[in-house]
């Protein structure tokens, strides 16, 4: 490594072919049709780039193809993953394994952070002090304090930040929420399913392998032994660095309720959960749960069951696109009918009858996204504010938050939406955050 945390690219990338990297477009390249020209494309870094962070780092590198956009850097605490990284991305991108040599970089416009959840909310506020502008993934935050940082750091540093719940960008969640704007009526009752959690019996701890900076991995966690069943994925069923499905997919069916519904800046004021913790193994997350949020002024239920009663996947006719996930998804209950959507996350997908509705003359139009990422493009070069903002994303965060609090703690708990703290409960008020490593802090 060197001193500036870069990684040498010739140790990284010796078993990969020359052959193998993308075709890149230099900077020097003049805008022409269906390109931007050098100052007016933004430049990224990826800090994160494992399932998601991959997934991420491809659309972005095809976007660079085209002209669209600059892959500047990549960064992973994994040196097989960060040397497959740098392999896709092309030459002309800087491995590093520590991201706060990335984020100074004062030829970088944006980062996109695909870290364990753990992470987000650091990460986020580390590059906003630093002028980035930030996609994280979801959910946003562990804790609550986590989440007042990010929303402070972003106004602050007035960076335009885009949660990577980018079920609300799909194109049957334009189709599912313009229906419900305009047929159902109020909305009172959102009913949420999602298939058990998994267990596994534990493993011995062991010496985490070469490629692995594992204290970093860690971060702001406590410091604890490597084991096998804390990373990489698997992080997910861990309470402080995941939080089960409620924290996963349930992060994404809530974003899409709560948008659809026209929510975003309510809280709920009562959440009551109940469910079974696992009797073995490391992972401590929910095996199933039952979540009641109580909202009011409107007044409205949303409920996560996992499991719950699951609807079949709707049958599609000739050419149209599959339900691919039908293990969750949600049921709206308005006055006047309802309405079934299925999954919530990188694929969208609403019962036939709001696909093929025609707003008659006089019905509301809602926002049609242009896609997740041109979203959040648009907001860096205009100012407006995304469609999955840090403030609706902290809002879902909280609820998935605060439905593990009240499952852990066996008791429903009291929600203040104003003052955005929970209120007459001192112990489950103190789990509001909770110590973060030096130097892994905000």
């Amino acid at each position: 490594m060197k001193k500036d945390g870069r990684i040498a690219r010739r140790s990284f990338l010796k078993t990969f072919a020359a052959g193998n990297f993308p075709a890149v477009v230099p900077s020097a390249v003049f805008a022409r049709k269906g390109r931007y020209a050098p100052s007016d494309r933004l430049t990224f870094g990826h800090i994160g780039v494992g399932g998601m962070g991959t997934y991420h780092l491809r659309d972005m590198v095809r976007r660079m193809q085209r002209g669209w956009v600059y892959v500047a850097a990549v960064c992973d605490v994994d040196e097989k993953r960060l040397a497959r990284a740098a392999a896709i991305a092309g030459p002309q991108a800087t491995p590093y394994r520590d991201y706060r040599y990335l984020i100074q970089r004062n030829d970088i416009d944006g980062v996109i952070i695909a870290t364990p959840d753990h992470w987000h909310a650091i990460q986020m506020v580390h590059a906003a002090e630093c002028g980035k502008h930030v996609y994280v993934e979801k959910p946003a935050c562990c804790t609550i304090e986590e989440g007042k940082a990010m929303i402070a750091a972003a106004k602050k540093y007035r960076v335009a930040v885009q949660v990577g719940s980018q079920g609300r960008s799909q194109p049957e969640a334009y189709l599912a929420h313009r229906y419900i704007v305009n047929c159902l009526g109020r909305v009172k009752r959102v009913e949420c399913w999602h298939y058990p959690s998994p267990s596994r019996p534990a493993v011995p701890d062991c010496d985490p392998p070469p490629e692995l900076d594992w204290d970093m991995w860690l971060g702001p966690l406590r410091w604890r032994p490597y084991n096998p069943q804390y990373c990489h994925g698997v992080f997910r069923w861990i309470m402080e660095s995941g939080g089960g499905e409620i924290r996963d997919r349930g992060a994404h069916v809530f974003s899409c309720a709560k948008y659809f519904t026209g929510t975003d800046g309510q809280e709920p004021v009562l959440i009551e959960a109940t469910g079974t913790s696992p009797q073995e193994g490391l992972w401590d997350s929910a095996l199933d749960m039952e979540v009641k949020y109580t909202f009011k002024n409107p007044d409205w239920v949303l409920t996560w069951s996992q499991p719950g009663r699951r609807i079949p996947a709707e049958p599609r006719r000739k050419g149209e696109p599959k339900i691919k996930r039908d293990g969750y998804g949600a049921v709206y209950y308005g006055e006047n009918e309802k309405l079934v959507v299925w999954a919530g996350d990188g694929g969208t997908w609403v019962e036939r009858k709001a696909r093929y509705w025609k707003p008659p003359p006089g019905s509301k139009d809602v926002y049609k996204s242009p896609g997740h990422k041109e979203d959040w493009f648009h907001a860096i070069k205009t100012g407006s504010k995304t469609i999955m903002n840090i403030e609706a994303g902290v809002e879902v965060a909280n609820m998935c938050i605060l439905g593990n609090l009240s499952f852990l703690l066996k008791r429903s708990i009291r929600w203040d939406p104003v003052k955005k703290e929970i209120i007459g409960d001192e112990e489950a008020k103190r789990l509001q955050s909770r110590p973060q490593r030096y130097p892994y802090q905000l």
